[in-house]
């Protein structure tokens, strides 16, 4: 594991300066789950819900998120992203999976912008159906793929997972350190 970059050598918290990288095409791709009664997921699909069609809303929300992820998060830099993609599909009879992908043309990546877009994606979904489902449970969420930059690609190694609350066998980022965790649970 490589030391923290947001910390000088005095300890002083700092925005990383990027001003001396290349500019290269990077991108992240997130994702992450909102699991609900199946009722629930029914009037979401059906777009039944008094506050309207969550899909489009969670799905613009997420976009507006990746935006402003430098001003939400504390020495994440501003960037100018070239694209952001949401996709919201139900993956299960009580379960939405939620995926961010995020481009841009830049010296830093933008990982935070996905997993933010995913963020907050699915407290929108929340929001729009707490007052018919009291149950209703976030997560996981996670970085699934980045690419460019000096560390180049991850992907992260798994299983295919169709439902959170399965068991997926997984292996660290450079293939060591074998375990397994639960999707969703």
């Amino acid at each position: 594991m490589g030391e923290l970059t947001h910390f000088d050598e005095g300890g002083a918290s700092r925005m990383v300066d990027v001003s001396g990288k290349q500019s290269t095409l990077r991108s992240a791709r997130a994702s992450g789950w909102v699991k609900m009664e199946p009722e629930t997921l029914s009037l979401v699909r059906d777009r039944r819900l008094a506050k309207g069609d969550v899909l489009e809303v969670a799905r613009l929300a997420g976009i507006m998120a990746a935006k402003r992820t430098g001003e939400l998060i504390p020495l994440c830099h501003p960037l100018g992203l070239d694209s952001v993609e949401i996709a919201l599909s139900p993956v299960a009879p009580d379960a939405l999976r939620i995926e961010a992908t995020v481009k841009l043309h830049g010296r830093t990546g933008v990982e935070m912008e996905a997993l933010t877009a995913v963020s907050i994606a699915a407290l929108t979904v929340y929001d729009m159906c707490k007052a018919v489902d009291r149950n209703l449970v976030i997560g996981p969420i996670q970085l699934d793929e980045k690419t460019g930059g000096r560390r180049g690609h991850f992907l992260r190694p798994t299983k295919a997972a169709d439902s959170p609350g399965q068991v997926v066998p997984e292996t660290g980022e450079r293939g060591t350190d074998p375990t397994s965790r639960t999707v969703g649970a």
